[in-house]
């Protein structure tokens, strides 16, 4: 063996170190890159839609392409952990690329502005329910501004975690991630992208509740009502929405409450991303299933081929 070659086994063994894996990580590691491809198809197929469709371009479906779009950037960015994770357990190494730290900031960023752009929607149901005469909070300007206001705090928020090295690359969950124990950053994490958008998705949702039970009692127009009423079983629905990616949370809520006493199971990221990642194709689905512009669309191009494959059966 000549001196580059030895140099070069030498370099390899300081970047990776070779190890046996659990049987349960491959499939675990497919079944998550089958859902992240499943949610950045139908994520752009819902921004096509909203593209090419003239009905849906308005402020609430804009709010929707908002939801798709962070939702396809984060899909994207688990597909490229995920892969990064099956690469190294397929060779059983453990090993650091140039982009792991990077990944696991834009995973924080990417949790952060989707769940802050469903608390986005509640609001504007909200504000058309209960102020519907403030013009300006519903317009198109308003409503970018509160958008872009949210990227920058969840690009700016997730910086403090990304500068100060708090993401480390985790050898046994083969992801970069903070670790988990009791420290401020971490309840910081937890307050700024979890607890505090889902409390006040909740405040909007119960405010609006009692505002249309107040509204009952009241004798008003009934076009008035329906509008309200319509604006509340949205609304309802966000929750829904918000809900599901709460239950999605709670084993990462779960692990970190777990390691501020130093009880935390030693693949507690690989079952947390788990749950997330099959979250975010079950998310897609409702959002489409409560999304009736999107409904329409494509149920009419469905009823359009099938006219035209029928009669070329016949």
């Amino acid at each position: 063996m000549n001196s580059t070659s030895f140099l070069s086994l030498v370099t390899i063994d300081k970047q990776s170190t070779i190890i046996n894996i659990p049987s349960w990580f491959i499939p675990i590691d497919i079944f998550m890159i089958v859902c992240a491809v499943l949610t950045m198809l139908f994520t752009l197929i819902f921004l096509s839609i909203i593209i090419v469709d003239k009905k849906c371009h308005t402020v609430p479906m804009m709010l929707v392409a908002n939801s798709c779009l962070i939702g396809f950037i984060l899909s994207l960015d688990i597909f490229g952990m995920t892969l990064f994770t099956i690469h190294n357990d397929l060779k059983q190494i453990q090993y650091q690329d140039s982009f792991c730290v990077f990944r696991g900031y834009l995973t924080y960023v990417g949790c952060a502005i989707l769940y802050y752009s469903f608390l986005l929607q509640a609001i504007y149901r909200y504000v058309t329910a209960v102020y519907p005469h403030c013009l300006f909070w519903q317009s198109v300007r308003f409503q970018m501004l509160v958008i872009c206001l949210t990227w920058i705090f969840g690009i700016a928020y997730s910086m403090h975690f990304l500068f100060t090295g708090q993401i480390v690359y985790n050898p046994d969950n083969q992801i970069c991630q903070m670790i988990l124990q009791l420290s401020i950053s971490v309840i910081y994490m937890t307050l700024c992208f979890y607890i505090l958008p889902l409390l006040m998705t909740m405040v909007m949702y119960f405010n609006i509740v009692r505002h249309v039970q107040a509204m009952s009692k009241r004798v008003i127009v009934a076009n008035t009502l329906f509008r309200v009423q319509r604006d509340l079983k949205i609304l309802r629905r966000i929750v829904i929405l918000t809900m599901i990616l709460f239950t999605s949370g709670f084993p990462y809520a779960l692990f970190m409450f777990m390691s501020f006493f130093n009880h935390i199971p030693k693949y507690h990221f690989r079952i947390a991303y788990l749950f997330i990642n099959l979250s975010s194709v079950l998310v897609m689905i409702a959002l489409f299933q409560f999304t009736e512009s999107l409904k329409a669309f494509i149920m009419k191009r469905i009823n359009a081929w099938s006219a035209i494959v029928v009669p070329t059966v016949a």
